[in-house]
This record gives structure tokens, sequence and C-alpha cells, in this order.
């Protein structure tokens, strides 16, 4: 039907301004991009089986170790963020293990997951092994996420309204960025990627975001609280300075243009500036992105304690390695991290 109309609108343009037939092709490429974006946004591999309320996960077999746990977790440590921006109901194992590894870290703060793929007003979720096995943990809590509520109030709410915005080739990467900005600047607390191993408590890293490599900061770790005016200036920016169709632009070059901004900086170093850190890269990024592929070679325990000395938790730069096939059990450093740090996903990467 599509192709059809735009041979009939090609007949007409052709008949009246040359420049009309740009529109066409412009418009012509654009729907075929969105077909096609549609269909390989989502890694058929990372569909996990659904599973019946039969087969839910037990708590005392899959969470092998104490949770240290007292009671309900204390509202005066802030929460922990994670963010599905696409439809995705079907966590992978690095989702999971991302989660577990936070929740077992921060056993008194909240691990809120938002997911855009939940129905609003469903009380249960998903017949998934991941839902049921987080569900282990009194700490997590799993959310639809809002966009519309979420947004509302903020300089972002224009922006995300545009009818036309999810056409833009990065939109689910851009529309992530967005969202994490917002929840620092709303609620505070802690902000994290879906492809991170967290293996230390990072309550006391505040206001505080990490150098990713030479002179780029990331904002797939973000701690801050509420209101605070850095987060107010990253959300000025990703509306004053937008372009969602460079990779990256709303992302880690955002907090970078904010933060040299904020420090009257030219080049980007481990520092505090203004009350807002600048960690280290081994913080949370021991493992650079162009060497992503160390994580699945074999380390000793010794090395991986050595490499991981100052690290509070690793990136796993999913976007570069979720095609990687990760051997369990081996002495692959990224199996080693599931082992110790999200035992209960790594029972169920073994059993399968």
């Amino acid at each position: 039907m599509m192709p059809s109309c735009l041979l009939k609108l090609t007949r007409v343009v052709l008949s009246h301004k040359p420049w009309a037939l740009f529109i066409v092709i412009f418009v012509f490429v654009s729907f075929a991009y969105v077909k096609l974006y549609s269909g390989i946004w989502e890694d058929p591999k990372s569909r996990g089986p659904l599973y019946s309320l039969s087969a839910e996960i037990s708590c005392a077999h899959y969470v092998p170790s104490p949770l240290d746990i007292a009671g309900e977790p204390s509202p005066s440590t802030g929460n922990v963020f994670f963010v599905e921006t696409s439809e995705q109901t079907t966590p992978s194992y690095l989702f999971s293990c991302s989660v577990e590894s936070a929740a077992r870290t921060h056993p008194m703060s909240r691990v809120v997951v938002l997911m855009k793929g939940l129905a609003k007003g469903n009380t249960s979720l998903p017949k998934h092994w991941a839902f049921s096995l987080l569900s282990c943990f009194p700490n997590v809590e799993i959310r639809p996420l809002d966009l519309t509520e979420l947004f509302s109030g903020t300089p972002l709410k224009r922006w995300y309204l545009w009818p036309l915005r999810h056409w833009e080739p990065h939109f689910l990467a851009v529309l992530s960025d967005a969202c994490r900005i917002v929840l620092m600047w709303k609620f505070g607390g802690i902000y994290l990627d879906t492809d991170f191993i967290v293996l230390k408590n990072l309550q006391n890293l505040t206001n505080a975001l990490g150098i990713q490599d030479d002179d780029v900061l990331n904002g797939a770790f973000l701690s801050f609280k509420p209101k605070h005016e850095f987060m107010e200036l990253c959300m000025q920016d990703f509306v004053e300075n937008y372009n969602g169709w460079v990779w990256g632009h709303q992302g880690p070059e955002l907090v970078t243009r904010v933060f040299k901004k904020w420090c009257s900086l030219q080049t980007i170093k481990s520092m505090s500036c203004k009350g807002v850190s600048a960690l280290a890269p081994e913080a949370v990024y021991p493992i650079p992105w162009q060497d992503w592929k160390k994580l699945f070679e074999a380390v000793s325990a010794l090395e991986l304690h050595k490499l991981l000395k100052n690290t509070y938790a690793v990136h796993i730069w999913n976007k570069l390695s979720h095609g990687t096939k990760l051997e369990i059990p081996s002495q692959a450093l990224l199996a080693q991290l599931y082992s110790q740090f999200c035992p209960a996903t790594y029972a169920k990467m073994k059993q399968d």
C-alpha cells in the first residue's frame, strides 16, 4: 500500500518543482529504514522461553548465599534505578545479573527496574525466569515505565511528545539517555545501565559520574542528589543542543559537554569540581570499550583481584559484546564476575 501511494505521489510531484523529488526519496528511504530498524532491533537470541507458574524459580535453590537484608529497605538511602526503554519483557542473563548484583550490594536500598513493555495497572509480571528469580530479592521492585509521567514538569516533555520522534535512528538509546537524567533530577539516587555488574556498594559515590576513557565521560553510571543543578543543566543541554541522528550526542557527549562547562575545562580529568566528581576509569569502566574482548579471556583469581582492586562496578559494553559466546563455567573474566556477584543468575546459566 505504501509503495503504490509513493508512486502516485511521484507522478504528481514530477510535474511540479524538481525539489519535490527530494521529499519523495526522503519519505521512501525513511519508510524503508523504519521497517528494517523495527525488524532488527530485537535480537531473537535474547528472547528467553516463557515459563508457566509451575516453573517458577525456587528462591531457596537459586539464592544460595545470605542476602543480609533486615526488614524493609531504608527510605533514607537513595534508590538504584535500571531502565528498559524498549518493549522487551524477556530479560537476558546480563540484565538479570545487573539487577541481582545491585540488589546484593545495596541491601538497604530499593532497586527499581522500570520497563516500558510492562502494562500499566497490571499487577502480575510476565512469566519469565528472570522476573521469578529477581522476585527472590525483597529490595527489588519491577515497575512499568510511564514516559509521559516521567517527563512531565521537565524541559524534555515537549521533546518527547513530538510525533515523529520515534523515527530517529537511535531513538531507543536517546530515550534511555533522557530517562536517566530526568530520574536523577527528579528523584536522585543511582542510575545504572543494564549491562553493569556491581561489585561494591555505590552509595558513597555522591554527585558523581565516571570517565570512560581519555576526555570522555559516560552516563551509564550516575549518582546524584535530587534536583541537583548539574542534572538540570544536562536537561537544558539535552533540549538546546539536541541531535538524535548522531550516536552518543545525547549520552557520553552530553555529560562531557556539561562537565567541561561546569568546571571550565578543556580536557576531562579525574577530579571533583563544584561538588561533582569525575571518577577515574577504574571506578566503573575498568575495561575500556576498545578492549571489551578481554571480558571473554581467561584470567587468574590474582589477576582479577588486581584488575578490580579500585573498582565499584564493571561495564560490560553489551552493544559490542552481546553476540560473543561465553563458556559457562570457565575462567573467563566475565564468567568469574557472574559467579561471584550474581550467583543466582549464574546457577540458572549453568542449568541452561
